[in-house]
């Protein structure tokens, strides 16, 4: 059972579904040592291959080796500009297939639904495709092209959705699911009648291997089209934790932050200027956090003429700003914003317009009066008046499924699961979690933030439930 319908689940389901990649004969990789270690044996496939020598030697833009991997033997040399085809064919052995059930709250493509359309990626657009699909190719069938190479969310979300249909793993797919309960139960309790039908033709789903004396009871409902919950409970061996982190947003825990005035989704934003509550003779709007999100909030209050305060904790030299790690050509709109940051602090008037940057503040207090209370490095305290504040300083996953919120299965267990700075421990060549056998996590849970890195989770995680399964070739 996986939990969770985004990129990472829905390449799981496809390599689960009987998928096999083989190196491709004839190709050459661009990488000489990982060439010669795909030509030693062309006939096993990669899922049955050692991933960890596979890996070994590996460099790139993400700490898993694995994602390293199979990223480039889907893209070779993308990092250099390149286009050079992925060096693996796709065979389709249903022999070889592990019966599966993705459970997740909307359509495929989990938390892609839920970002506002007209968004444009971070990610190049190529490096959103999953596998045996590329994601350029599905733009042509729709006569669009890239804008400088990205996508966007729609068009993000209609992909996925489109994915799963075209590579037939739809029956695998449950939406308007709502997990609740995920635990250990011993084998031995579950009456036959227990089994709420969820997968009424896969008998084989439920034939519990002997030996394992406890398996997974996961709880939830459905959601009808009537607006019904409807209870379930499942039993697994295997449970996979692909829930992503767009669940809880970040709050600053400062006092008035419970207000009506203030909010932690861009969204609430975008309906103000929707209902025309705010406008261009408002007071400011006042914008917390320096990632991506508060940026795309900058850009959308500024191409609509509102004014901004833009309050942040780092220096705008920062090396650890996301804005100091991205390429000026390719996001020309985040780089405008970094110069704003730059030239348009409280202290020196700069070149633009309703805007003012608050480089290395805090957040003190919220007022009924939706008066503001900052404080700066050095102590100082400033007050201004808003009409709307968003705190936009990232978000927490939810797993409140989990017993104890999952914080016992986290690299640090006394703090609670953060995709940057407390992610799941997983064993990195099969994403099991290390404190919790059976129990898996993909995807930003256990540290990938890209889906062109989240894809190597789902390789590892195949692997060793083909393993679990003797479902591997001698």
């Amino acid at each position: 059972v996986f939990l969770g319908n985004g990129p990472s689940g829905i390449c799981l389901s496809y390599l689960l579904s009987g998928y096999i990649p083989y190196f491709k004969r004839d190709s050459l990789h661009p990488h000489p040592i990982l060439q010669r270690k795909l030509e030693e044996a062309p006939d096993i496939s990669i899922l049955d291959q050692d991933l960890e020598y596979l890996s070994e030697g590996l460099e790139g833009r993400s700490h898993s080796p694995v994602a390293l991997l199979f990223d480039t033997l889907q893209r070779p040399d993308t990092d250099f500009g390149g286009t050079a085809e992925s060096v693996l064919t796709w065979w389709h052995e249903t022999n070889r297939a592990v019966p599966h059930l993705v459970l997740g709250r909307n359509a495929p493509g989990g938390a892609w639904h839920s970002i506002e359309g007209s968004m444009i990626t971070l990610s190049r657009g190529e490096w959103m495709g999953l596998p045996d699909l590329p994601f350029k190719d599905w733009l042509k069938q729709k006569r669009r092209g890239l804008r400088n190479n990205r996508a966007t969310a729609e068009d993000i979300a209609q992909y996925y959705q489109h994915y799963v249909m075209k590579k037939g793993l739809q029956k695998n797919f449950r939406c308007g699911t709502v997990v609740t309960s995920v635990r250990k139960v011993s084998a031995e309790s579950i009456s036959n009648h227990a089994q709420k039908d969820l997968q009424e033709n896969s008998d084989s789903l439920w034939n519990f291997n002997e030996k394992r004396m406890e398996v997974f009871q996961v709880d939830g409902f459905f959601k009808t089209v009537k607006g019904d919950k409807e209870p379930f409970s499942v039993y697994a061996e295997n449970v996979v934790l692909a829930t992503g982190t767009y669940d809880s947003p970040t709050w600053l825990g400062v006092k008035g932050e419970n207000l009506s005035y203030v909010h932690h989704q861009l969204s609430a934003l975008e309906e103000a200027v929707k209902n025309s509550s705010i406008g261009i003779m408002s007071d400011p709007v006042l914008i917390v956090g320096a990632g991506l999100t508060a940026a795309d909030a900058i850009l959308f209050a500024h191409h609509c003429n509102i004014p901004v305060i833009h309050v942040f904790r780092r220096r705008v030299s920062d090396p650890g700003l996301i804005f100091n790690q991205l390429p000026k050509m390719m996001y020309p709109e985040y780089h405008k914003v970094h110069q704003m940051m730059k030239e348009q602090s409280a202290a020196c008037a700069g070149p633009y317009d309703c805007y003012i940057s608050l480089p290395e503040h805090h957040v003190l207090s919220f007022g009924k009066d939706k008066k503001c209370l900052f404080q700066d490095k050095n102590g100082y305290q400033k007050v201004y008046k808003i009409s709307m504040a968003l705190v936009l300083t990232g978000s927490n996953p939810n797993l409140s499924f989990l017993p104890n919120n999952g914080i016992d299965l986290a690299m640090d267990s006394d703090q609670p699961v953060n995709p940057k700075r407390n992610p799941i421990d997983v064993d990195p060549f099969t994403y099991e979690c290390t404190q919790e056998k059976g129990l898996y996590a993909l995807g930003p849970l256990a540290g990938d933030n890209f889906v062109r890195f989240v894809q190597g989770g789902a390789l590892a995680v195949a692997s060793s439930l083909l393993k679990k399964a003797n479902k591997n070739p001698p």
